[in-house]
């Protein structure tokens, strides 16, 4: 997410009451996780295991829970809890923002697109042209559409990242302040749920079409022309190349790459990036051969153990 405009570290450290260690003027004009950090960016580490990955980063300004030293170039933040506190800078510059209608008159709707009754499109949303929404679905705020795009009833984009801080009171929310992008002739089936990302964006690239039930998690990239089945649940943070076919309730883990031309056959559970190119099965997901060879030997098993004994 960026600011605009910037906000100086002084300003900043006022806004999250902390101390800083760095020029009162050094301007912030973004702020995202870690992974997805760029210069000008805020972000923050509470674990050692992560200091110095963090303090490392592309971030310039580091909001941290240990007093260290301040790295060339750099700013940080010290302050007890850093992710209370990234929290805090999030609903300062994009705070929640109702609604008062189906459509907001702060969207901006493309020639020829047509949105069937009970669709909700939130405030700064951008549909493009000749799109065809279907019955009850709902679009959040500042969801980005591109041309020639279907989707299909009930479904929704922009929840909410499912993501969450484990306390000792309870769990602490990380307020999603990302998009969701769908390019230019994507179909979206009924029921589906694609997250919007948590400081970036979640990508469904041109010429890809998702059948019905499918799940999509936050900052996820799907590339183009790429064919997902129904009930396929793709977790956060995963990439997924361009040509790439999952076939129906295939699961997929976070933090995963799924190279380009990749075929994963249904009900398979992938839990490791997979090679482009090749044809996968089975839980854990492998390739589709060794998989059959693994279930023929396995069928055996039975009239083995009764030679045996």
């Amino acid at each position: 997410m960026k600011f605009n405009p910037g906000i100086s570290l002084k300003d900043l450290a006022t806004l999250i009451v902390a101390e800083y260690d760095g020029d009162p003027d050094f301007q912030v004009t973004g702020l995202n996780e870690i992974h997805m950090v760029e210069p000008g960016d805020v972000t923050f580490v509470d674990h050692p295991k992560y200091y110095e990955k963090a303090l490392n980063s592309k971030a310039t300004t580091i909001i941290i829970n240990k007093k260290v030293d301040c790295p060339e170039g750099k700013a940080l933040l010290f302050h007890e809890k850093p992710f209370d506190a990234f929290i805090e800078i999030i609903r300062r510059f994009k705070p929640f923002e109702a609604s008062n209608g189906f459509i907001s008159p702060k969207a901006e709707i493309g020639q020829g697109t047509i949105l069937q009754p009970g669709t909700f499109v939130g405030n700064h949303v951008k549909i493009g042209k000749n799109c065809l929404i279907h019955s009850n679905v709902s679009i959040y705020d500042h969801t980005v559409i591109g041309d020639n795009v279907i989707i299909h009833a009930n479904s929704v984009l922009g929840a909410d990242a499912y993501y969450f801080q484990r306390r000792a009171e309870g769990y602490k929310k990380f307020e999603s302040c990302g998009r969701v992008i769908i390019g230019n002739d994507v179909e979206i089936g009924a029921l589906c749920s694609i997250d919007k990302g948590v400081t970036g964006d979640t990508t469904i690239d041109s010429g890809t079409k998702l059948d019905n039930h499918c799940q999509v998690g936050h900052d996820t990239y799907i590339g183009r022309n790429c064919l997902i089945g129904a009930h396929a649940a793709i977790a956060g943070v995963t990439r997924i190349e361009d040509d790439v076919i999952i076939w129906g309730r295939v699961s997929i883990n976070k933090d995963i790459v799924i190279g380009k031309g990749a075929v994963i056959l249904a009900m398979s559970g992938v839990d490791k990036s997979l090679e482009g190119g090749k044809t996968y099965f089975g839980v854990p997901a492998d390739d589709a051969r060794k998989k059959w060879r693994e279930l023929a030997a396995a069928r055996q098993l039975p009239d083995l153990l009764k030679k045996i004994r």
